[in-house]
């Protein structure tokens, strides 16, 4: 006859490798190094907190929401419970790239091009506007909302690098670029406009898949995501939306900047 001690033995680890329940995976790090994980990831331990979702921890850890959830086994609508221990199969590449601080992109310092990091011919407006409407259409975001927040930016100018680093028409910082190149397949290159619009562009697309209005998409792309779900807009992101917001709409009523 099997002792008490050795049934809660195999228990035990039967529990260390199985899912238990709906959508409970008991993974560790050590667990979760599966022969098809793909290459440039590493695993991070989280404990899912409320509110948190699949897309939304996804977005924070630089991750794609369809491998965390097959990794931990979350089925078809990627469902998490309070208090579940999960892995994310985080990419190496943004490891290492601490976050700016939020709001870097305050008006009251104005960009600067520096002729270290910018060596490129600044496109006209018009054609800047063109490469942003383009991306906008291509991937569903509203050109108007795009073009709002890359006036408020750069005025719609390529050569813009400011004090933060942030680079050109969308003034996108270079980890940034990083994390929007998940999303567009490729490596971007910042500097290029059409890389730059489209950098921009993405990330309001992901920006609004993570916020529940259009303030807040607007606000985290200043603010930063983490930071606005944290502490909600501070003084100056206030502005920046209301300037945007303002811009969009004379946009919408025809106006054309010169």
């Amino acid at each position: 006859m099997t002792s008490t001690r050795t049934i809660t033995r195999l228990l035990a680890g039967l529990l260390s490798t199985a899912v238990v329940g709906a959508g409970l995976a008991l993974a560790s790090p050590a667990d979760a190094h599966h022969a098809d994980l793909p290459k440039g990831r590493t695993m991070t331990p989280h404990t899912v907190r409320a509110g948190e979702t699949a897309t939304g921890l996804a977005v924070r850890y630089h991750a794609w929401t369809d491998e965390l959830i097959r990794y931990n086994h979350l089925g078809r609508h990627g469902q998490l419970y309070v208090g579940q221990h999960i892995v994310i199969p985080q990419v190496t590449a943004r490891l290492h790239k601490k976050p700016k601080r939020a709001a870097h992109h305050h008006a009251s310092r104005a960009p600067k091009a520096t002729a270290r990091t910018w060596k490129h011919a600044d496109p006209s407006r018009a054609t800047v506007r063109a490469a942003i409407v383009r991306a906008a259409r291509a991937h569903g975001v509203d050109p108007e909302l795009a073009l709002a927040v890359s006036w408020q930016e750069s005025g719609w100018q390529m050569h813009h690098v400011s004090w933060a680093s942030a680079i050109g028409a969308m003034q996108v910082l270079p980890s940034t670029g990083t994390w929007m190149s998940l999303y567009a397949g490729r490596p971007l290159k910042l500097t290029r406009l059409e890389d730059n619009a489209l950098a921009g562009v993405l990330l309001l697309k992901v920006l609004d898949q993570n916020t529940h209005s259009q303030r807040h998409q607007i606000a985290a792309y200043y603010q930063g995501l983490g930071a606005v779900r944290e502490h909600g807009l501070y003084r100056d992101t206030e502005r920046y939306v209301a300037n945007v917001k303002h811009i969009k709409r004379r946009l919408e009523n025809g106006w054309r900047p010169a």
